[in-house]
């Protein structure tokens, strides 16, 4: 009986290599499915980050503390200063004050001298103005002492603006007193006019110099005198 199948269509020449190729296959699945990697929510969801907001954070720095200051150095011992107890104390002996109703009391009163402002009429010798000093007797003296203070009025006498323009004007008297030492002090309005008037005048006498004083029996006294300062509007 003859053959039908040839060499070429004969599966049992290729056995082998579909053995080794089929173990080769299963070889390569199982390497494949060992390697595979499943996740359950898929490979992106990897979780969220929580974050408290009470979480204290802490700050870390490389500074080491200041070392702590040195102690206060301790306090001196106390002196103790022993004082001898031996020293002499002198008694001092106070005399009573009280007295007895028998000592008499005298009761001194001191009368204080007042002085004595003088009229220019008594005096013996008046005033005299600075440079008149040279006038032989004592009434050219005297009339040298009148001049000089009315020319002294006349240069330093400034007529008040507001005076002139309400045109007030009058002759003011003025009271003042020429001291021991030759100054003018006490000056008052023996006789006045109008306010503005009348205190230009006492400034004006305010101004004049120092004179030598008027004598009584050789010594210095304080001497009143008045003088009329007649204001007119030109």
């Amino acid at each position: 009986m003859k053959t039908r199948k040839t060499t070429k269509a004969d599966a049992e020449n290729k056995k082998s290599l579909f053995l080794l190729i089929g173990l080769t296959a299963s070889l390569a699945m199982t390497l494949f499915f060992l390697e595979l990697k499943s996740y359950e929510s898929g490979p992106g969801d990897l979780g969220k980050m929580s974050y408290d907001d009470e979480d204290e954070i802490a700050i870390i720095t490389n500074r080491t503390p200041p070392p702590p200051p040195p102690p206060p150095p301790p306090a001196p011992p106390e002196v103790i200063q022993i004082v001898e107890d031996d020293l002499e104390i002198e008694e001092v002996e106070f005399e009573s004050t009280e007295t007895d109703e028998s000592d008499i009391i005298e009761i001194v009163e001191v009368v204080e001298e007042e002085d004595e402002i003088f009229n220019f009429a008594v005096v013996e010798n008046k005033p005299i103005y600075p440079g008149c000093e040279k006038m032989a007797t004592e009434d050219e003296k005297f009339m040298c002492f009148n001049q000089n203070i009315m020319k002294h009025i006349g240069k330093e006498f400034d007529f008040p603006e507001l005076a002139r323009q309400m045109g007030i004007q009058g002759k003011v008297y003025v009271n003042f007193v020429i001291e021991k030492n030759g100054k003018v002090s006490n000056v008052t309005i023996a006789r006045g006019v109008d306010k503005l008037i009348d205190d230009e005048a006492i400034r004006v006498i305010k101004l004049l110099p120092k004179f030598t004083p008027a004598k009584q029996r050789g010594k210095p006294v304080r001497m009143q005198y008045t003088v009329p300062i007649n204001a007119r509007l030109q």
